[in-house]
């Protein structure tokens, strides 16, 4: 090992359920940070049910042995390249501001920043973030309740839940990243007088009379964050439309059909924007569930095809993956080329039977990581989490919808914990800066046990392996680059991401 490997802080483990966390007081926090592979050199990257941690290891790239049969075999190939990165990240919502507050010493505060979005953290480059309240506040609201029929939107203002907590969270979070943070902001309700039942949650959907004024709460939004020095990077066009529809729990709530959502679009969202000094923005339609990604792509500009001229991207969210096929991704990318897709919420913990919170739970990281290598194997250019930081309870939220978060706060014990999920998500986000393009891999398992595996070149010029073996026992793996190849065994239950350099080793 090298001086630079003996410098990182390791895990303060503390055993939980079936694996650790990782625990954050004043005086200690864990740090990682990526080795710079040379000539001939790999480094791999773990982490385990077992407790390891970024746990660092390093090897020499050896010839190929092309009659080997009993490994897993994956052959790289740089030269068929797929989607390029946009990024990873999390979402900075009225909770995580109220947790990140109630930490009070500014040297934890850091650590949680810096964890994230720091040089010796997993260095996120997205921020995803609601326009007024979502569920995750301590109250209902929006940024004009009032006067109510206010086309002009006179009163239209930022609330001192932006002032103290989003914002500040924001701001220090761009301080300390690697690279440029991207901020995506999606409303998940408009002030209710918009709407046709004058509720912020619940079925109902945004009086035609209100379509332009919808559109220009949006810009009001961006002109308000802009005088804060903050740019945002997208807006999407209302956070999980469907469940406005059919009334899928009791967070805040727009609902549209596709058509309307069209006509909106073509309109009124689309022209307000293209038309201002924010015209460079992206627009992402959906931000909804995978299952819906066609229903909320393909039949709006079926019905309003000029919608499509406004839409950047495609939003998707984790839940429910599990029952959708990751070939809806591919035929939207078939479909539509010019459209990225992104995902841009995820979370553990949803539903009123399960738990919230499970510390230390391995099961959890695994949901992140086998959703994620799937979601970029079919054309995914992000993903970014949901809250990046919770209390024990996973809130607090004004209707008790609590849920597990990567880092969870302890502001009483003066500590915050880094959940299994924290370090899945860092195997990603960490060797993946903007700009990675994926590339293809072949595999052969001699004994028909699948890895789940993702490969990338990077603009660093390396190559970046992630691969996760969901098994109780060790595998044997053999990268391969044209002649030469990384030899690694994969501890049972663990993620490992190995880098190497590209130029030298193909």
């Amino acid at each position: 090992m090298t001086a630079r490997m003996k410098a990182d802080k390791a895990c303060r483990a503390r055993r939980a359920n079936d694996s650790v966390v990782c625990v954050c007081t004043a005086d200690y926090c864990d740090e990682i940070t990526r080795e710079v592979p040379q000539t001939g050199q790999y480094f791999a990257y773990t982490s385990s049910q077992g407790g390891l941690r970024f746990s660092k290891s390093t090897g020499s790239l050896q010839n190929s042995n092309s009659d080997n049969r009993t490994d897993t075999i994956l052959v790289l190939d740089p030269t068929i390249q797929y989607q390029s990165i946009q990024g990873f990240g999390g979402g900075v919502t009225d909770t995580v501001g109220i947790n990140w507050v109630a930490l009070k010493n500014e040297t934890l505060q850091h650590y949680l920043i810096n964890s994230y979005f720091g040089a010796t953290g997993i260095e996120y480059n997205i921020i995803r973030t609601p326009i007024g309240g979502s569920d995750f506040s301590i109250r209902p609201y929006t940024l004009q309740d009032y006067p109510e029929n206010d086309a002009s939107l006179s009163n239209f203002s930022l609330a001192y839940e932006d002032y103290n907590y989003k914002i500040p969270v924001i701001k220090a979070s761009i301080a300390l990243a690697t690279a440029p943070v991207q901020i995506i902001a999606s409303c998940w309700s408009p002030p209710t007088w918009m709407k046709h039942v004058h509720n912020i949650t619940g079925t109902s959907q945004l009086r035609d009379k209100f379509s332009q004024t919808y559109a220009d709460y949006h810009l009001k939004f961006l002109e308000s964050y802009a005088r804060e020095n903050l740019t945002i990077w997208a807006l999407t066009t209302t956070n999980e439309p469907l469940s406005g529809i059919m009334s899928l729990g009791k967070a805040n709530r727009l609902g549209w059909t596709t058509q309307k959502m069209g006509r909106w679009i073509a309109n009124n969202f689309g022209p307000t924007i293209r038309n201002s000094s924010f015209s460079n923005i992206k627009i992402i339609a959906g931000d909804d569930q995978r299952f819906s990604l066609i229903l909320w792509y393909n039949i709006v500009i079926q019905e309003v095809p000029e919608a499509d001229k406004y839409i950047d991207g495609l939003a998707v969210h984790f839940y429910f993956d599990e029952l959708s096929p990751p070939e809806i991704l591919t035929k939207a990318t078939e479909d539509h080329p010019d459209k990225f897709i992104l995902a841009t919420e995820a979370s553990n913990g949803v539903g009123p039977t399960i738990p919230a919170v499970v510390l230390g739970s391995w099961d959890r990281a695994q949901k992140y990581i086998k959703d994620i290598i799937e979601d970029l194997n079919y054309n995914v250019v992000g993903w970014v989490d949901w809250n990046i930081a919770l209390d024990e309870q996973g809130g607090p939220t004004y209707i008790n919808n609590c849920i597990d978060s990567p880092i969870i706060v302890n502001a009483q014990r003066g500590e915050f914990v880094k959940q299994p999920m924290f370090y899945a998500l860092g195997h990603f986000s960490k060797f993946l800066p903007r700009g990675s393009r994926r590339i293809n891999v072949s595999a052969t398992y001699p004994d028909s046990t699948p890895l789940d595996n993702v490969a990338f070149l990077t603009p660093r010029n390396t190559i970046v392996v992630v691969v996760y073996n969901e098994v109780d026992q060790t595998r044997a793996v053999r990268i391969r680059l044209g002649n030469q190849e990384a030899f690694l065994s994969i501890e049972p239950q663990s993620i490992a991401t190995v880098e190497f350099p590209y130029s030298q080793a193909s």
